[in-house]
């Protein structure tokens, strides 16, 4: 039985020339559950137990994270692309029935989410995204302190070998290190010691950090570009959405100047969505681990609005 998520199954999903790993458990209407770096989806495990009781959570690792394989990458980053993954969830939520679904997303999870209800919005039920800004808002707006809070952006896209070369030596303690720098306690202390456990383990191989680095890679090339042509033809994300952040996390981080709707996270997806609605959470970067209660109360009565088919 897996401790942090009793009462579900396991799925081994092929999309292509990846394999998907997923966790299935629950009852009810879909619910597609998208992690982010470095975390697997043992990130949900706090707030799954009440999801499920009322929803079907297919909670998968992304390509290149976790249980699941990691393809090789290309020239133009397509195959780390948030486009790419979001290909591989649908594929992944049809083999299980589930033609239209409600997704929330955290971290890169959410930019899979997000991309996934621009592209293919007869798929994505509602959207929900956790303490994110889209790619094109932190590309176009980095500051100095924003660039100090996510320097990650910048060092995890540069060209191979150079992040590889730096983190693989010791990549428990990067892991370490970044995660625990991004809560609103700037420690370790919200983090379950199994869940941990689990992200230090997937994180510790070659193959995985050279994934999560083409990750970047893809968000500084293919999936800029991406938002660039949504933006430039006026394309919006058509279903209810819901935003949430940390008060000290990265899209409530001040990007100083006269900009203040550059600091107002629902002003910035505001540009994005036809439907919005958002809340901030008394949290670092990880709501739904260091405070899954309020994170709970603002996401279920969200999906039991929008989520049931």
């Amino acid at each position: 039985m897996n401790t942090l998520f009793p009462n579900t199954r396991e799925v081994r999903f092929e999309a292509g020339n990846t394999e998907i790993f997923a966790r299935v458990g629950g009852s009810g209407p879909p619910l597609l559950l998208l992690h982010g770096f470095p975390q697997t989806h043992a990130m949900w495990h706090r707030i799954a137990p009440k999801l499920m009781a009322e929803f079907t959570c297919v909670l998968p690792d992304l390509r290149g994270y976790g249980f699941s394989s990691c393809p090789d990458n290309d020239p133009e980053n397509f195959a780390y692309s948030k486009r790419a993954m979001a290909g591989d969830m649908r594929l992944l939520m049809a083999s299980l029935g589930h033609r239209r679904f409600a997704v929330a997303g955290h971290d890169r999870g959410a930019r899979v989410a997000y991309r996934m209800a621009l592209d293919t919005p007869d798929v994505v039920q509602c959207l929900a995204s956790l303490d994110i800004v889209p790619t094109y808002d932190m590309w176009h707006n980095f500051t100095v302190t924003l660039a100090m809070k996510t320097y990650h952006w910048l060092f995890l896209a540069q060209p191979n070998p150079l992040p590889e070369m730096l983190i693989e030596p010791n990549p428990a303690a990067y892991l370490d290190y970044t995660i625990a720098s991004w809560t609103k306690a700037r420690d370790l202390s919200a983090f379950d010691p199994a869940a941990l456990a689990e992200y230090r383990l997937h994180y510790a191989t070659p193959e995985h950090v050279h994934a999560t680095c083409n990750d970047y890679r893809a968000g500084q090339t293919y999936d800029l570009k991406a938002d660039e042509a949504d933006r430039a033809a006026n394309r919006k994300i058509e279903c209810p959405t819901l935003v949430l952040w940390g008060d000290a996390g990265i899209p409530a981080t001040k990007r100083g100047g006269d900009d203040v709707e550059a600091d107002d996270p629902l002003k910035v997806w505001g540009a994005w969505c036809t439907n919005l609605r958002g809340a901030g959470i008394d949290s670092g970067h990880f709501v739904a681990e260091e405070n899954p209660e309020q994170t709970l109360a603002q996401l279920l009565p969200f999906l039991r609005e929008f989520g049931r088919q």
